[in-house]
């Protein structure tokens, strides 16, 4: 996915089919290139059947007169003229059953962009290169997986070579438009000539009004026998590449040149027309001071961004760098990723439906995916409570319209009769360090606060939260003054044996602990309850971790107390509705599917978005009970939830977000959460609640440094607070300490990006806390070389 060099030019070369002449073509570019005096270079990855009729051998035969310019390799070669998955099958059989290792795509993908990497290094002037794949864009690669998905983490930009024959008009197109939906970037269709089925015609014509150039070159004669086949074949290369360096393969070649200095121009332009033309979210832009501050994402796959690094350009000839760096997503692109970047089930699932229906009214009307998601979504974190969904935009207007649904539904629940003044007074009861979105009532939900705005008008109350961490090694809960002066040595802190301890709500409900919170709780909320001119009228909680508040993980006691007072007929005879804001943590965030049965209560109203279509495009729910449905429903439409946008439901969001749910439903059974689980689990203990992809030892010894106040993870999220006397939003202390994070490591071995080259990390901070989210599939070797990189830099800053 990083392979753009100034002085290299890189093209892949597919086929609309097998037998539509890709090496015949492509080595006429190959002959093209080095008339022009540039070093070429040709790697096919994959080669099946005999040496001596292998392309790179084609290739060395008929480079022409500037063959010494020309270096053709191929990487895995299998002596059966099949499919490169049926040959790696055939060659274990005819070795006597001994099993022949299969290159996994990931070892597949890293052979193939070293080879590159050190062809880039070889070429001291102007080259090109040529990676030709075998077969159709969807033939099987070695493992089996289709060559689009199997190339797609190098990013390579292509050539189709079309079909000439009959049927060929489809074949290329169909090509084409599964390349697109993968991502790829097509420069340019090549195909032969052929006269009687005159497909390149048509092609021509068709790809003109796309925008995609297509050059049709002379068909090569018959195959004769091989003395007279050589001296055939090397006419046609002569008449196809002159000495003159006149026709369509020279256009075709200009035509690529061009692509490729575009590419360039364009990716070193974009800072600055960025900084000309962006108001960017959650960015001081008089912090923002130069073009080196505008990070430029070239593509993104998995767990990597593609990074435009101008200044590699610039190094010597001697040591050329690709001027795109790999960049881990460290942040999962603000909490949207589920299975990584590009993921092509979700790309299809969206040009699906964007086929199908692109965008259709929703009121009184229904359509396949989102009735299909609604389901499911009641079966699954709407389980056993849940009785309707309601779909909006994303999470910040989700939460406004929970906010709606929980206000009337306590009006209509109390039978009160009140003034258009006393509904404006009514409040809600929350947690300090909340954040529910950007939205003027979202935002009236939570305290005041750095995010909110000059029309915010706080409208509710809010606890501090005791909060739960491992600090010096040991599972802490840290105890505000409002409740450390109830414990009997007014102690701050509260340890654990395991973190497993501390999420077994039901069996700390008798706790000590629990009677400090039930006393503070009740205490406070028949206080708020006696103000008759302030009435609360929901209780609105982000369970187990608030998350733009600091990645503040709660003491989940404290949350199933809450909603157990409010829920309390002595004290609210008019129950407050409970709005679970699981936008964040929901859907497997924190590792599992929704808070619910971790706390042991369920809400009234949940709201979910983020990873529900996978990083993909926005799409929010909120979930109902029955209870709240009913406060709405009458025979007088003023009385109906008057809330919506154009495009609610919007079929495309809706069949990612089953695409997402499907693919995340397998990897809960998989052996990288088996693995990730167990090492969490209690010894001893069949299995525990909470765990992480973050390792528990690593999250141990960090919180043991000094520099470290505390260490959490849970699930896919790990968060790291440095001690800082100015600690809060504004704090710059952890941005400035892990700044080097950034910068890709090249310690001379493999990395764990797509290729293998070495990565810089993109993180985000809040304050002086520090913090890092993979994906639900993110691999293990990914999160461990994070994992050493964090510990290398913090450990060295505290010896410094």
């Amino acid at each position: 996915m990083s392979h753009l060099y100034k002085h290299l030019r890189v093209h892949q070369v597919f086929g609309a089919n097998t037998d539509v002449g890709k090496t015949i073509i492509t080595t006429a570019l190959i002959r093209a290139s080095a008339l022009n005096s540039n070093r070429v270079f040709y790697l096919k990855p994959v080669s099946t059947g005999a040496p001596q009729d292998a392309d790179n051998e084609h290739i060395k035969r008929h480079a022409g007169p500037q063959k010494h310019l020309v270096d053709a390799h191929c990487l895995f070669r299998y002596g059966d003229p099949v499919s490169p998955h049926l040959a790696v099958k055939m060659a274990s059989e005819t070795q006597g059953g001994l099993k022949v290792s299969v290159p996994s795509d990931e070892t597949f993908v890293g052979s193939v962009a070293e080879h590159i990497r050190k062809r880039a290094g070889i070429a001291s002037g102007p080259g090109h290169m040529y990676v030709e794949t075998a077969g159709g864009v969807h033939s099987p690669t070695l493992s089996g997986t289709t060559q689009l998905d199997t190339y797609r983490p190098l990013f390579l930009p292509t050539i189709l070579i079309g079909d000439s024959r009959l049927g060929g008009i489809s074949s290329t197109i169909s090509s084409f438009e599964s390349l697109l939906l993968r991502g790829y970037i097509v420069d340019a269709i090549l195909l032969f000539r052929d006269e009687y089925y005159r497909n390149y015609e048509y092609l021509t014509q068709y790809f003109a009004e796309r925008g995609t150039h297509v050059t049709a070159l002379d068909p090569p004669p018959p195959r004769l026998d091989s003395i007279e086949n050589v001296a055939n074949t090397e006419k046609y290369y002569s008449d196809l590449v002159p000495d003159t360096l006149k026709g369509d393969i020279f256009t075709a070649l200009e035509h690529l040149n061009q692509c490729h200095a575009r590419r360039i121009e364009e990716l070193d332009s974009m800072p600055r027309r960025t900084l000309d033309a962006i108001w960017w979210p959650f960015v001081q832009h008089g912090l923002v001071t130069t073009e080196k501050d505008v990070s430029v994402i070239d593509s993104a796959w998995s767990d990597f961004f593609s990074i435009y690094d101008a200044s590699s350009g610039k190094t010597l000839p001697s040591q050329p760098k690709s001027l795109l760096q790999p960049q881990l997503d460290g942040s999962a692109s603000w909490w949207t990723q589920a299975v990584g970047h590009a993921h092509p089930t979700l790309a299809l699932a969206a040009a699906n439906a964007a086929g199908r229906y692109g965008h259709i009214m929703f009121p009184q009307a229904t359509h396949t995916p989102a009735l299909k998601l609604a389901e499911r979504l009641l079966q699954g974190p709407g389980k056993g409570w849940a009785s309707r969904v309601f779909f909006s935009d994303n999470g910040s207007t989700g939460m406004e319209v929970a906010l709606k649904m929980a206000l009337r539904s306590f009006i209509v629940s109390s039978g009160l009769e009140l003034s258009s003044q006393e509904k404006k007074n009514l409040r809600v009861v929350g947690l300090k360090g909340s954040y529910h979105g950007d939205t003027i009532g979202a935002m009236d939900a939570c305290e005041e606060g750095v995010y909110t705005c000059e029309w915010h008008e706080a409208k509710g109350c809010w606890f501090e939260p005791p909060t739960v961490s491992i600090r010096q090694g040991r599972v802490t809960i840290s105890l505000p003054p409002v409740l450390s002066s109830l414990t009997s040595d007014q102690r701050t802190i509260e340890r654990f044996e395991t973190l497993s301890h501390v999420y077994d709500v039901e069996q700390r409900l008798e706790s000590p602990l629990a009677k400090h919170y039930r006393q503070y709780l009740n205490k406070h909320m028949r206080s708020l309850q006696a103000d008759d001119t302030r009435k609360l009228a929901a209780l609105i909680i982000e369970p187990i971790v608030m998350g733009a508040g600091g990645m503040i993980f709660v003491d989940p006691l404290f949350q199933r107390i809450m909603v157990d007072v409010v829920r309390d007929p002595a004290i609210f005879p008019t129950l407050l509705p409970v709005i679970f804001d699981e936008v964040f943590m929901g859907l497997y965030r924190l590792g599992f599917e929704s808070a619910g049965p971790l706390l042991g209560v369920n809400p009234d109203i949940s709201v979910n978005a983020k990873i529900l279509t996978g990083g993909v495009l926005p799409l929010a729910v909120t979930l109902a009970s029955d209870r709240i449905f009913s406060a709405f429903k009458s025979e007088s439409k003023v009385d109906a939830l008057l809330h919506g946008h154009s495009y609610t439901a919007h079929a495309v969001g809706c069949q990612v977000a089953n695409a997402t749910l499907d693919l995340v439903g397998r990897l809960v059974e998989s052996d990288l959460w088996v693995g990730a689980i167990s090492k969490w689990t209690p010894e001893g203990a069949l299995a525990t609640k909470v765990w992480s992809f973050w390792d528990p030892e690593f999250i141990t010894s960090m919180s043991c440094l000094d520099i470290v106040d505390e260490a959490m993870a849970l699930g896919t999220v790990l968060a790291i607070k440095f001690k800082d006397d100015d600690a809060g939003y504004a704090s710059h202390s952890a941005q400035t300490l892990l700044q080097s994070l950034r910068l890709p490591l090249d310690d001379g071995s493999t990395s764990a990006a797509p290729g293998g080259a070495p990565f810089g990390v993109h993180y985000r901070t809040l304050g002086n806390v520090a913090y890092f989210m993979s994906s639900l599939n993110t691999p293990r070797a990914t999160i461990e070389a994070l994992e050493d990189r964090l510990w290398r830099l913090v450990s060295s800053v505290q010896r410094s």
